[in-house]
């Protein structure tokens, strides 16, 4: 037979702490994405990014000081959009 004791406070505390991160991790999603970014979201060099959609007139941009930066929900939504007409 098995006895098996929980820490009650260390489990809630260590449920917290990952609570907390996935928190941080959708916060971080829901702002912007840079070139970096955009180029490890879609897997996709920056070359090919540009022939395929960058200047799709639809794609979400700015351009700040000389860094781009892209509206993270805009530009997923875009992508998804994207793949499927490329997709038919």
């Amino acid at each position: 037979m098995l006895d098996i004791q929980i820490d009650e406070q260390e489990a809630r505390d260590l449920y917290l702490e990952k609570v907390e991160e996935k928190v941080k991790q959708i916060e971080a999603d829901l702002v912007f994405w840079d070139t970096a970014e955009l180029k490890r979201r879609t897997c996709m060099s920056w070359g090919t990014i540009q022939d395929q959609f960058f200047f799709d007139e639809r794609f979400p941009k700015f351009k700040v000081g000389q860094k781009w930066y892209f509206p993270a929900q805009e530009a997923k939504d875009f992508l998804i959009q994207w793949i499927h007409e490329k997709g038919r």
